[in-house]
Formats: structure tokens, sequence, C-alpha cells
């Protein structure tokens, strides 16, 4: 090494986040010298949220081609770094680190302690056992080409790096308040890379129907729900959904989203829950009408929270063309009870957009895969540049997927560099 405020590696990493610790980890486990730059004062904050606080760690969708289904614009790309490191070497790298894994409903996996902190530690460990130096705080501020194959990199505290190889995995634009601002979109434009343009794509839906936002914090845990336009139904899912102060949310509703967005671009889009999706109208009147019959003398606020959360059921009761919250039982007539039924298998109101990058899993744009050599992960532009994570153009759902993209990308490309460069010293 060379003096304090000029240093040269074998490689960089800009970006502590989960591809970026992966990469790192491997690459020095390999014997590679590795840096690790990261803007924020921790490694891992944005996987410190992610889940709820859980981290959806995997999807168990153990073969291969399956798994990739699921990345239907991109699986012919990622089929090469996934057969290299998959969903089972996923669970074999962090059982292995004593952090045992279950899986939940949709094959989703969680560590079984339910703390993405603990996934954040087994990963921080990784990268620290492996003698990667790690500098936080440390924002790069620009990154060039150098002499030779060596790159220069400049930090916003004045010191400058040099290394024969970089990965940049900085993360797209989604969730910027974790250090996810495009930095990484920034480098790669000046070094002559395409930029496409980014949007988020796993992200909450937005409404204007202010009885949506007073049910914040309701949820819904089994319900569908249909997106429609022009009086068709043109999306329709089965799962759970949160409503929230903006509009709705859940992991069913981060999953339609992108859909949701292109039918926006054609025109209105009108949301409509069934409350009771395995429940034909007829059978939902006779269970209603059966409440009734047991409760003749309560009121009906008192007792339709009964069937659905207490929450949702005050809303619809004083819905202005129902107006029944006072009402007595015995006093609701057939046709009010069947307007009943019907609100509760059509419950309706518009969607207005999407939210912003602030509140997005995820977001599309960046690097189009025709330019990153997904055998290594390796710029095609600069080969000893490599692309990681959300950096790349690849939409995908939520549901452990993508930090399976990180797990697995890091591997890759942190193997890569370990390869080439034994390769250059048997030369």
């Amino acid at each position: 090494m060379a003096n304090k405020n000029k240093a040269t590696y074998d490689l960089i990493v800009i970006g502590g986040g989960p591809s970026g610790m992966m990469a790192a980890g491997r690459a020095a486990e390999l014997g590679v010298h590795v840096l690790l730059l990261e803007r924020n004062k921790k490694l891992g904050v944005k996987l410190s949220w992610t889940g709820g606080g859980r981290c959806n760690i995997t999807n168990n969708t153990l073969n291969v081609r399956e798994f990739l289904e699921n990345f239907p614009e991109s699986k012919d790309f990622l089929f090469s770094p996934f057969s290299k490191f998959s969903v089972k070497d996923t669970f074999t790298f962090f059982e292995k680190k004593n952090l045992p894994l279950v899986t939940e409903v949709r094959d989703r996996v969680f560590p079984k302690s339910q703390k993405a902190e603990d996934v954040v530690r087994v990963m921080k460990k990784y990268v620290e056992k492996n003698k990667v130096e790690i500098k936080t705080d440390t924002r790069v501020v620009s990154l060039k080409k150098a002499e030779g194959e060596k790159f220069s990199l400049k930090t916003k505290d004045g010191n400058s790096y040099t290394a024969e190889n970089v990965i940049i995995a900085t993360g797209g634009l989604a969730a910027p308040e974790s250090g996810s601002t495009g930095d990484g979109f920034n480098f790669l434009k000046k070094l002559g890379h395409t930029i496409l343009p980014s949007n988020p794509n796993i992200v909450p839906l937005k409404t204007d129907a202010t009885w949506v936002h007073a049910l914040a914090g309701t949820s819904l845990s089994f319900m569908r729900i249909r997106f429609i336009q022009d009086g068709k139904i043109k999306i329709k899912k089965l799962g759970k959904l949160l409503f929230t102060h903006f509009g709705i949310s859940g992991p069913l509703i981060l999953n339609s989203a992108n859909e949701v967005k292109k039918l926006l671009e054609n025109g209105p889009v009108e949301a409509s829950i069934d409350l009771f999706p395995d429940t034909e109208e007829n059978e939902l009147d006779r269970r209603l009408w059966r409440l009734f019959e047991k409760n003749k003398n309560k009121i009906i606020k008192n007792v339709l929270p009964e069937m659905l959360p207490s929450s949702l059921a005050d809303m619809i009761l004083n819905f202005e063309e129902v107006d029944l919250a006072e009402r007595v039982v015995n006093s609701i007539t057939k046709e009010e009870r069947k307007m009943l039924i019907y609100i509760m298998k059509n419950l309706s109101f518009d969607i207005t957009g999407t939210m912003g990058f602030e509140k997005a899993v995820s977001a599309d744009g960046g690097i189009p895969l025709n330019e990153v050599d997904f055998k290594s992960m390796s710029s095609r532009v600069h080969p000893s540049l490599y692309l990681l994570g959300d950096i790349l153009n690849i939409n995908r759902p939520s549901g452990g997927f993508s930090l399976q993209l990180c797990w697995t990308t890091g591997w890759v490309a942190g193997s890569s560099v370990a390869e080439k460069i034994k390769g250059k010293k048997t030369k």
C-alpha cells in the first residue's frame, strides 16, 4: 500500500449493501486485496430495513429455471450467474455461518431470528474475517479510467485510490434515504455506459379516496383485488393488503404496481376489493342474515365487526350511500342488506398513481443488460469494471428475489475478480 492519501488495491468495491459485501467478502476470501467504500456510517443500512426489519433473504424456489421465471425480461441473461450461485447456495452460505433460515408463505425465506440486523451482522463478519479494508462514511465523488487497466477514485474527504478492478454496488434510486441516490449511474454514464431512465416498480399505489387514507394501518389478510379499466378486469390477484395514509400497500400491491403503472398510461384505473373472495354473494348474504338474526336488537355498528375489521366495518356503514351505522339490526331492509353484500364484494376506489422513489422497494432502469457479461458480471465497456444488483435494469417481484439477485451477482463478481488476478499471476 502507498501513502495514506493515495492507496492502491487489487479491487475496490463501491457500496456496502448486500451485493457489495458479498462481492468484497468473496474476493478477499480468495486472496484478493480489497477496499470496501460505503457512504453511510455503517454497512448494510438498507439491508437492515428489508422485509419490515425481518429481511426476506431469498425465495425458496430451488430449481434455477423455475426461479428465473420471476425475471421474465432478463431470465436468459441471469441463467449463467444463477447456475454458479443459486438459492440452494444462499441457504448453505448463511446456515454455515450459524444463521438458520425459515420458509414462510409464498416461499419467502427469513432468518429464523426474524431480525434483519442478524443478516447484516453475518455479512459484516464475513468481510471483516477475510480482512477486507472497510471505510464507512466515505462517499466516492469521482471514478475515472487511469493509466493502463487501472481506475482512479476520489472521495469527498479528499483521499484518492487506485485499483485494477472496481465493483459498483451503489444501488438504484429506490429508498434514497438509505444512500441510493444514483451515484453509480453518474459514474457509469461518464465511463461510456448507457443509463436507462428509472421508475419505481415495486412500490405502493396512491388514491385520492379519503376513506382509504382514514383506514391507514388496517390490513386485510385474505382478499381479492381487481384492477379495472374501461369496464374490463385487467389484473386480478389474491392475498394480503394494507391500507395506508396515501393508498394501498403490502406484497400483493407492490407486485402489481408495475402492471398498474402501465395501465395508467392508457387512462383511469379503478381498484375493486372483494373482501370475501372464497364466498359467493348468495352464501355471504346468508351469513349476514344469520348474524343479523342472532343480534336483532343491537345497533348494526356493534354487530358488523364480527365479519369485518372494526375500522373497515365502521367506514362502510358511514358511507354516504349506506348511512346505517346507528340503525338497529331488525330495521335493516333486505335491499339494504343486499347493498352491504355488494359493497363487501366490490369495495371500489380510483388509483391515481404510484408512490415515488422514497417509498419504493426497487426501481427499474440503469444499465441495459446487453452491456454486461453475466458470466463474470463485468462491464462490456470496461472489462475490469463489475456491475451488481440494482445498478442493472432488472425487473422482479418482491418476495426475496431482489436479495437473491444481490447474493448471486456479488458472489459471481467477487469470484471472477479473484480468478482474473490469479490468472495474471500464473502467466
